[in-house]
């Protein structure tokens, strides 16, 4: 097995910028392969009483990533879809998922993480992580960009926590990375027919 078979495996000693970007893209490359391949009663599937889907995950995702990369990182506007969206109260990002096709969310989601990435890139090439971001506290203390890769993170673990439980229950796929050579599909019927891969061995 190459690094290029497992792209998303972070440095084993790089920089710190390196390992911040390196340990959120796993978390993200993970997150998007327990949601992949999916129809919609695969993105609608909830466990017990939470109403947390995979399709709301894609969709909560896709606005925390556009969010902290615009609003929180340079105070730029949030952008479309959002700014059109017909927003329904907090939850709004996880609830209205039900309404949005399965190519659409792996849409959003895909090109949400490409935005983000890029203004992230050139935020770090300006400054490294500890330079000052627009958000601030109220006694006027602005964040770091360091500060903000770590929130994302933990949003991602959080979450790709909840995906994991949601995706076995979908279809029993478990794993912790997705198997060497992975790549994103998006809906049921598009691409590889076969989205669990070598996961089987990691049960």
């Amino acid at each position: 097995m190459t690094d290029s078979d497992t792209p998303w495996e972070p440095p084993i000693a790089g920089s710190e910028a390196e390992h911040l970007l390196g340990t959120l893209d796993r978390l993200r490359t993970t997150f998007r392969w327990k949601a992949d391949g999916l129809d919609v009663e695969g993105l609608r599937a909830r466990v017990g009483a939470s109403a947390l889907t995979l399709g709301g995950l894609l969709k909560h995702l896709a606005l925390v990533e556009d969010h902290l990369s615009t609003v929180r990182l340079t105070g730029a506007p949030l952008g479309e879809p959002w700014e059109s969206a017909d927003w329904n109260g907090p939850d709004w990002s996880f609830t209205s998922a039900v309404h949005d096709s399965p190519a659409d969310l792996y849409a959003l989601w895909d090109d949400a993480v490409e935005r983000s990435r890029a203004r992230i890139g050139a935020a770090l090439a300006d400054g490294g992580p500890a330079r000052l971001v627009h958000l601030s506290w109220p006694d006027g203390r602005h964040a770091s960009l360091r500060r903000l890769l770590c929130d994302l993170i933990e949003e991602y673990g959080r979450h790709t926590g909840h995906a994991d439980l949601l995706r076995e229950a979908v279809d029993g796929l478990v794993g912790e990375d997705p198997p060497a050579g992975w790549k994103p599909r998006g809906a049921a019927g598009q691409g590889d027919p076969s989205p669990h891969g070598s996961a089987a061995a990691d049960r």
